[in-house]
């Protein structure tokens, strides 16, 4: 079987100027915030970034890379507006494509099938179409009615976390909710996943163990293994997200120049180094569950 185990430096170097990347996770949950880290670390600008944003969305463009955001939200949840977003957004610096969360979904899933669109009702009538040239309306084959034809989101990578995977890319999500990461993996060229765990193959062979692998593994590129590799964000059922540093990440946009002492302070260091100035794995896994 193929080794696919890669560090996030192998990651980032596939990454080039210009291109199209999904971001799995929601919002403050299960976010692959160690490879945004290393992507924040290179030089690589003008991507499309497609996401239920977080904190990867707003730090990317806080440091300039996106060119254009495909997205149905950017929260932190118990922060309604992630702050160098809305800056972002607010001043004109980004391109976007405002959609519906369903339209989200059906652009992955229409990558993932290899093909163009699929039809639906969501969003007849709404500004989502006076806004998005590019999503067309299309007769029906079958009756009178015209429908929303949702074009597929076709990604170039794919950068998800998960809680633990193994060197042949077989991954699990032991948490109550997978998002749409299945999604992001059929519909990039390639998917490169972080996990928190790097467990021997066998550990997938009992049913409970497989219930809990929701791609083939086919459809994973590489893996890296970095623990805490979600923080700030949840990784359930390992950790909660971090309030307190959320809470220090959403101060920093509030003054002059925030941006950059965060980003020396949390991202111009090794991971190691971050996790250090985090609190520690330890600290980590004691960070609460969110209950909602």
């Amino acid at each position: 079987m193929a080794n696919k185990l890669m560090t996030a430096k192998d990651v980032v170097a596939s990454i080039k100027d210009g291109m199209t990347i999904g971001i799995g996770g929601w919002g403050p949950r299960r976010k692959p915030m160690a490879l945004v880290r290393e992507l924040l670390r290179s030089d690589v600008k003008d991507l499309t970034v497609v996401a239920y944003g977080g904190a990867d969305v707003g730090m990317l463009c806080a440091a300039g890379k996106v060119k254009k955001l495909i997205f149905a939200f950017v929260s932190l949840d118990f922060i309604p507006l992630e702050p160098y977003f809305r800056k972002a957004r607010q001043n004109g610096a980004i391109e976007v494509m405002e959609i519906d969360e369903g339209h989200m979904v059906l652009g992955l899933k229409a990558a993932g099938m290899r093909i163009p669109y699929i039809p639906t009702r969501v969003g007849l009538g709404t500004d989502v179409i006076k806004h998005n040239s590019n999503i067309k309306l299309v007769d029906s084959p079958y009756d009178n009615k015209e429908w929303v034809a949702m074009p597929a989101i076709n990604l170039d990578v794919a950068l998800l976390h998960v809680d633990r995977a193994d060197s042949r890319g077989v991954c699990q999500i032991a948490g109550p909710d997978i998002y749409m990461d299945d999604l992001f993996a059929r519909a990039a060229t390639n998917t490169f996943v972080s996990c928190d765990e790097l467990v021997e193959s066998s550990t997938f062979e009992s049913a409970d163990a497989a219930r809990l692998v929701f791609w083939e593994r086919s459809e994973t590129t590489g893996v890296v293994h970095l623990p805490g590799g979600a923080h700030p964000t949840s990784c359930a059922p390992l950790y909660g997200f971090d309030v307190k540093h959320f809470k220090e990440y959403v101060a920093s946009s509030k003054e002059e120049g925030g941006w950059s002492e965060y980003q020396q302070k949390y991202v111009q260091c090794t991971e190691q180094e971050y996790l250090e100035k985090v609190g520690g794995m330890d600290a980590i896994k004691r960070l609460p569950l969110p209950v909602f």
